[in-house]
């Protein structure tokens, strides 16, 4: 689980009064979110926050980590580029906590913004302000609905995922697809409680599309990417955008830009293709830089 401290506990630990650090909680000068009307700051990434600020302490160079969200193109281009790079696929937040903490180099992420400012930005800034991050764009995917072959039970929204009885595989709650599929239930005025979840915690996009393939769900939220491979239906509903985050120090390091090159290659181009649901024409644009 995350591990969250609220205002008066993150005030004691940094030795600071409640109104000094509310102070830069509402300038969003130090790692937040506001959540139920509560802020929080994310234990790891306020510690990572204050080690920043150390006069006279350079940070240690991360491990060649690259952790955070599932992706089977990313995680097909680590291996063939043999850019040095290990995955560390345990979900988008997690990502973004081991980057904050030292414990890996990059972050892949595709997290929405509740607010509809777009994907990913809001949601750095919040954790991880003024940390000198660049992120770069990866793909954009298709995300949606993973149904067997013929989409037999005609599903055709988010919505339908709540009709009595339909049982659904879910991903585990750090998970980027986990909180998209949140949001746009959130939108269509329903909770994720309310599924019948048949399967929970997936760790990936396959294990979703197998339970579908198997007969232990009806219909699981997912990328494109997965379903093809299996023979399955695909439902699509939303383009979302995946990002590779990092230090600006680090990008230049050569096992990111051999990752970097190898993705620029044709040979990356027609994996993408085969695969179905990616757009790579965004690949490589500055979506921040801090």
């Amino acid at each position: 689980m995350l591990d969250l401290l609220i205002l008066r506990e993150a005030a004691q630990a940094l030795r600071l009064s409640e109104r000094a650090l509310y102070d830069l909680v509402r300038r969003r000068q130090v790692p937040c979110c506001r959540i139920g009307g509560r802020w929080l700051l994310p234990r790891a990434s306020l510690a990572a926050w204050v080690a920043g600020r150390i006069e006279g302490a350079a940070p240690p160079d991360p491990p060649p980590i690259l952790a955070g969200s599932d992706d089977p193109l990313l995680a097909w281009a680590l291996r063939e580029s043999r850019c040095g790079l290990a995955l560390l696929a345990d979900g988008s937040l997690a990502g973004l906590d081991a980057l904050a903490a030292g414990r890996a180099v990059v972050a892949a992420l595709h997290v929405p913004d509740p607010d509809g400012a777009g994907w990913n930005v809001p949601l750095i800034e919040a954790r991880m302000p003024q940390a000198g991050l660049v992120a770069i764009g990866w793909a954009a995917r298709s995300q949606g609905l993973i149904v067997p072959p013929g989409n037999p039970a005609g599903l055709a929204g988010v919505a339908d995922l709540a009709r009595p009885g339909l049982r659904v595989a879910l991903r585990h709650p750090r998970a980027g697809s986990h909180l998209l599929l949140t949001h746009l239930l959130s939108e269509a005025g329903l909770r994720l409680d309310i599924l019948n979840a048949s399967v929970r915690d997936a760790p990936d996009h396959a294990a979703i599309a197998a339970a579908v393939a198997e007969g232990r769900a009806d219909a699981g939220f997912g990328i494109r990417a997965a379903a093809a491979p299996l023979g399955l239906g695909f439902v699509p509903l939303i383009e979302e955008h995946f990002d590779l985050v990092m230090r600006r120090r680090d990008y230049f390091r050569d096992d990111v830009q051999a990752l970097l090159r190898f993705a620029r290659t044709p040979r990356f181009a027609e994996r993408a293709a085969r695969l179905g649901g990616y757009d790579v024409h965004r690949l490589g644009t500055v979506v921040l830089n801090q």
